[in-house]
């Protein structure tokens, strides 16, 4: 399965529409929402093209191919209009290689409750995921037991921070791939190496 990843819309109509067209042209199966989609938030300024109902028209009709994760700016008003469930404070991936061996297990949230800083259950080897920082991340964590996991955040699709770009991610066999909404690719990580 290839697996498209993106974060942070913030009801930016223009940033939707170029992520769309990213999903489009990498032929993913699933776009996979780290949260924060429609509403802004009180500590960012409003993104270029702010337009939440422009959104939910164009994410609605893809419902069949959306996985969501709640964000700290996704309320249950937001549910009201979305016709895909967007309220889990996580789920959990388990990935393929590529070669039908089972990989590393993600813990995909949007990072306001589990992060860096404040680890969910993990076991050696897993995946942290979570948008909310704005900033694209790959950075292995190691914790007091010593264990190691992947943190990995796609940046943001409509309000970038630290100068990153306007990003999403793609996982496919084994292999996670950081591009912008352009699709040039900025950073690859694979689960059997490191960063």
């Amino acid at each position: 399965m290839k697996l498209m990843i993106a974060s942070d819309i913030h009801g930016s109509a223009p940033c939707c529409t170029k992520m769309l067209e990213a999903f489009s042209r990498e032929e993913a199966d699933r776009l996979l929402l780290l949260g924060d989609i429609l509403y802004h938030g009180p500590r960012n300024d409003l993104p270029e093209g702010y337009a939440p109902k422009e959104v939910i028209a164009m994410l609605n009709p893809m419902k069949k191919k959306l996985l969501c994760v709640r964000g700290n700016c996704d309320t249950e008003v937001d549910q009201m209009v979305l016709e895909f469930p967007i309220l889990a404070d996580y789920c959990f991936l388990e990935l393929a290689d590529g070669e039908g061996k089972s990989g590393p297990v993600i813990f995909a949230t949007h990072g306001h409750i589990y992060n860096p800083h404040h680890l969910p259950p993990l076991s050696d080897g897993d995946i942290l995921l979570n948008g909310h920082t704005h900033i694209p991340a790959c950075e292995e964590i190691l914790d007091m037991e010593g264990n190691r996991y992947q943190y990995l955040n796609p940046g943001s699709v409509s309000i970038p921070k630290e100068e990153s770009q306007r990003s999403y991610m793609v996982y496919e066999k084994g292999c996670f791939i950081w591009k912008n909404l352009e699709g040039e690719e900025y950073l690859t990580w694979k689960t059997e190496s490191r960063c």
